[in-house]
């Protein structure tokens, strides 16, 4: 009996880590072409482009045509509430399947008639959860801060994939490299081990 709770247990984590692997690469699919990090060059700060775009869209604001044809702020607007919704959709999809796999952690962690190695196992599942949304949540953060106006982590046990807002003139090696350094800095993964996605 002991023997069958544990590879319960045992299957049900596995489940699970290849659910959020299968999100993780259904994300991917979804959004647009990525940089691997890998692929990408580091920059210095003189050539941000984030700060030679906040020149670049002094001029390009306000801009309105005769012919009440949609500006090109207008579009920026629109097309970033369908990046919102993505982006929310996206949390909430991997809020829902950690959630789910959480509680079944949970009940096999206090389960009586399991073992303790069973036990052992659930809590360790259970803490690389916490350890995998906190750091989600701080890449997330710290990339945003960066002025990028919004992005979501799925993070693995070996790789992450980062889905970033669409940019104005599109995601540069600069922008794959600012972003891949915040999350060298945050999990300690290769460049190789990080994809970075334009959402579009």
């Amino acid at each position: 009996m002991k023997l069958w709770k544990r590879n319960a247990i045992a299957a049900a984590i596995v489940l699970f880590v290849c659910g959020a692997v299968y999100l993780n690469w259904s994300y991917s699919q979804d959004a647009a072409a990525g940089k691997n990090l890998g692929e990408a060059a580091l920059v210095g700060s003189q050539n941000d482009p984030l700060v030679q775009k906040n020149g670049d869209d002094a001029t390009a604001e306000g801009t309105t045509t005769e012919d009440g044809a949609k500006t090109q702020e207008d579009a920026t607007q629109e097309g970033a509430a369908q990046s919102g919704t993505y982006f929310s959709t996206a949390r909430l999809n991997r809020q829902q399947a950690r959630d789910n796999a959480l509680s079944l952690l949970q009940e096999a962690a206090e389960d009586e008639k399991a073992d303790q190695n069973s036990v052992d196992q659930a809590n360790a599942a259970i803490q690389t959860m916490a350890d995998y949304t906190m750091t989600e949540a701080q890449i997330e953060n710290l990339i945003t801060a960066k002025g990028y106006t919004d992005c979501v982590a799925f993070l693995g046990e070996d790789s992450i994939s980062v889905v970033v807002s669409a940019m104005e003139n599109g995601m540069t090696d600069a922008d794959a490299a600012r972003i891949g350094e915040i999350v060298m800095e945050q999990t300690g993964l290769k460049a190789d081990q990080i994809k970075i996605i334009e959402a579009e």
